[in-house]
């Protein structure tokens, strides 16, 4: 999927991985709050169309299955990190597989009577 979107667009790949859509102003109070369309500039919006882009390009590659766990997201950064959870699994996840995957190599043997053909 990396090299698609990469192939298509690069600044569409970096929106999926940074996620840059902060579009925020200072409201009277002086708080940041998020820009309406209004006010939005170009760059702003050239950002959103990005993230459309990448949106769009994930969601295709997606069957009726994983839609559904992604159906919430409103970015392409949190359809990313989610299908990556659900596929790859947390960092915690990947070392308990790794030490998973060693004891079983540790345990592998030869049967009695099985030859290595």
């Amino acid at each position: 999927m990396r090299d698609h979107i990469q192939g298509k667009d690069y600044e569409v790949w970096d929106i999926v991985i940074e996620s840059p859509l902060a579009t925020l102003k200072k409201n009277v109070e002086g708080v940041d709050v998020p820009k309406t369309r209004a006010n939005c500039n170009a760059e702003d919006l050239k950002k959103w169309e990005k993230n459309t882009k990448a949106k769009k390009w994930l969601v295709c590659g997606l069957g009726p299955g994983e839609y559904n766990r992604i159906k919430g997201c409103s970015t392409a950064k949190q359809i990313w990190d989610t299908l990556q959870v659900a596929h790859e699994g947390t960092t915690q996840v990947k070392r308990s597989r790794g030490t998973l995957m060693y004891s079983q190599y540790e345990k592998f043997v030869m049967k009695y009577g099985e030859t290595i053909q």
